[in-house]
C-alpha cells in the first residue's frame, strides 16, 4: 500500500523522555539517506502539540513519559492528525507497548543500540510504516468493531472440522489476532498456532498482552511442546517451527537466510506436513510474501486456506499474494473469521 507521498524525505517526529535515547534515534534517521527529524517531544503533551503544529509523517514513540504517558499521547494523535506511530522500548517495557497497539500504534521495535544492524532495523521499520496509507489503516480499523449480521450457525460437527489452525500475520497483525481471539469460546477444542513477525525477546509481552483478550489458554511456543486443544501456541522470534511430530513441536534457531522473524512459511508448511487435509491456514494482514509459500502448502495438502480481506486489513500485502497466487480457499473480513473459525474447529457452542 502507498501513501501517495512524493519522493520528498520522510519527516519524522521522535518522541521520548530520555535525551540520550532521542539523540541516537536522531543520530539513525538522520544519517539515513530520505529521512529528516523534524521535531523532537519530551513527554506525550509536547508529542501531541508538535504532531498538530509540524505534521510529520511518522512518529516513534516512547510509553513511559512524564506530563502526558504514551497511551494517551498516542490516542490523542489518532483522534486529531492520524498518522504511523511507531513504538519504540525497552524490553521491559514491551507489556505496555503492546497495548499501544490496542490505542492506534502500527507496531513496536526495541530501542535501538550503536551496532549496524540495530540501526538497520529501525531504519527498515520507519521506512516500512511512512509508506502505509494511514487513511485505509483508519477505515480498517473503524470496521474491526463491526458485528456479523445475525449469528452464524455453528455446527457439532462438519465435514470441514480441522485438527489445528495455524494463522500467519505481520503489519497489522497483533490488532487482528487479538480482534479474532477475543471472540472465540472458552471451549475451544482446537490447538491454534501464530507466526507474527516480532522483534528477538517481544513474544512474551505479546502473550501476556493476548492473555487479557481471550478465556482461551495463550503460551509462548518452546522446542518440545505438545499442542494442546484450545491453546494459543505463540512461535517467539528467535526459533522456526521445523515440524510437528505426534503432535509435538519441533523448533530450532531460525535460518540465518530467513528474512522474517518468526519464518510464517516454516510454521504453514511444518502444519501441512502433519496434518494435511485435517489442517487450516489463515493467512492476515502484513508486508511482504512471508506465509504464502505455506498456504500453498496447506491448499497443495487438501487443508482449509482463508486470507483476511482487503478493506479489513491494516496492508494488504502477504495475503493478497496468496489470494493471487491461487492458494486461498476463502477471502472474508475480519469480523468474519472468528465464526469461520469456530465452524472449522466443529465446537459445540456459538460464538458470542
Amino acid at each position: 500500500m502507498s501513501s501517495g507521498k512524493s519522493n520528498r524525505p520522510i519527516r519524522v517526529l521522535v518522541a521520548d523522555d530520555s535525551a540520550l535515547a532521542r539523540e541516537l534515534i536522531c543520530a539513525i534517521l538522520n544519517s539515513e539517506p530520505g529521512m529528516n527529524v523534524v521535531g523532537e517531544a519530551a513527554d506525550g503533551l509536547e508529542a501531541v502539540s508538535k504532531v498538530l503544529a509540524l505534521k510529520p509523517d511518522l512518529v516513534t514513540m516512547d510509553i513511559e513519559m512524564p506530563v502526558l504517558g504514551g497511551h494517551e499521547a498516542i490516542e490523542r494523535i489518532m483522534a486529531q492528525f492520524p498518522l504511523p506511530i511507531l513504538v519504540i522500548t525497552a524490553q521491559s517495557g514491551v507489556r505496555a507497548a503492546f497495548t499501544a497497539v490496542s490505542k492506534g500504534a502500527m507496531a513496536v521495535v526495541e530501542k535501538p543500540d550503536i551496532s549496524m544492524e540495530s540501526a538497520q532495523n529501525l531504519v527498515n521499520k520507519v521506512r516500512m510504516l511512512s509508506n502505509l496509507d494511514i487513511h485505509a489503516y483508519m477505515a480498517a480499523k473503524s470496521r474491526k468493531g463491526e458485528k456479523p449480521q445475525g449469528p452464524p450457525p455453528v455446527p457439532k460437527t462438519t465435514r470441514e472440522n480441522v485438527n489445528i489452525i495455524a494463522i500467519a500475520a505481520s503489519i497489522g497483525g497483533p490488532q487482528a489476532i487479538y480482534a479474532i481471539l477475543s471472540r472465540l469460546p472458552a471451549n475451544f477444542p482446537t490447538p491454534i498456532l501464530i507466526a507474527q513477525h516480532i522483534a528477538d525477546g517481544f513474544t512474551p509481552g505479546m502473550v501476556e498482552w493476548l492473555k487479557s483478550a481471550t478465556p482461551l489458554r495463550v503460551c509462548e511456543m518452546r522446542h518440545g511442546d505438545r499442542l494442546s486443544p484450545g491453546t494459543v501456541h505463540i512461535n517467539p522470534a528467535e526459533f522456526s517451527v521445523t515440524a510437528i511430530r505426534q503432535e509435538t513441536l519441533i523448533l530450532k534457531g531460525r535460518d540465518g537466510k530467513e528474512p522474517y522473524h518468526p519464518s510464517c512459511d516454516a510454521l504453514l508448511r511444518s502444519v501441512a506436513q502433519a496434518y494435511r487435509e485435517r489442517s487450516a491456514g489463515l493467512i492476515l494482514s502484513g508486508m511482504g510474501r512471508d506465509g504464502v509459500e505455506g498456504m500453498r502448502a496447506i491448499k497443495s495438502t487438501g487443508g482449509v486456506t482463508i486470507a483476511q480481506d482487503a478493506k479489513s486489513s491494516v496492508v494488504y500485502g502477504m495475503n493478497r499474494l496468496a489470494v493471487e497466487g491461487g492458494y486461498v480457499g476463502k477471502v472474508i473480513p475480519l469480523n468474519q473469521i472468528p465464526a469461520e473459525l469456530v465452524r472449522l474447529a466443529g465446537a459445540k457452542e456459538e460464538y458470542a
